[in-house]
């Protein structure tokens, strides 16, 4: 598994397996989910939800929620 993903912020190597899995591999594939999407995702927990949510912040990004 790469060290990083695309632009997505360092979350954990579970996490990141899973988004790598689910075909989530930038910031903007991010923006199109959910919280419960990506929480729904094994290895996707509170923490990585909230790094990413952050990371959305920075770029003007949010969750499709």
């Amino acid at each position: 598994m790469p060290a990083q993903i695309g632009d997505l912020p360092p979350i954990g190597r579970p996490a990141s397996s899973a988004l790598l899995e689910a075909g989530i591999t930038t910031l903007a594939h991010v923006a199109a989910h959910s919280r419960r999407d990506l929480l729904s995702l094994h290895g996707v927990g509170p923490k990585a939800v909230t790094i990413l949510a952050t990371a959305l912040a920075e770029h003007g990004l949010a969750f499709a929620d």
